[in-house]
């Protein structure tokens, strides 16, 4: 392994981005799954979409952060912050697409990088805050 790479390997971002690209993989390979399996693409993409959460929201809170904040409080909080940062994800592909004319590959990485940083912030401060 690369020295230099080495220690970005064991930082909270990389576990976050790690849960983050494993999640959004988990959804896209459910979400067809279940369309293929006969579902309807709405029901397909709900389930798989539900599953995907629970399976971030756990890693997030126990390999990410540590596992040390209480569920009754990061759960929620949790729930908050992805419909946030759903609502945040349209507003910015709105605006980018709408406002700077941007195409929709531009868009979508800008929206999911701005989304994806909210939510590493958010996650940080509010959801899973530092415990000593």
């Amino acid at each position: 392994m690369n020295g230099a790479l080495a220690p970005f390997l064991r930082t909270r971002l990389f576990r976050f981005l790690t849960v983050g690209i494993g999640a959004a993989l988990l959804l896209f390979v459910l979400s067809w799954l279940l369309v293929s399996a006969g579902l309807s693409p709405f029901t397909g993409s709900v389930v798989a979409y539900a599953i995907s959460f629970v399976v971030a929201y756990s890693a997030q809170h126990g390999w990410t952060f540590g596992g040390k904040h209480d569920h009754a409080t990061a759960m929620p909080r949790y729930l908050a912050l992805q419909v946030g940062c759903a609502v945040f994800s349209g507003l910015v592909s709105h605006v980018a697409a709408t406002r700077f004319a941007m195409p929709p590959l531009s868009m979508s990485a800008l929206t999911t990088v701005t989304a994806s940083a909210v939510s590493y912030v958010l996650s940080s401060l509010w959801v899973f805050p530092a415990r000593d």
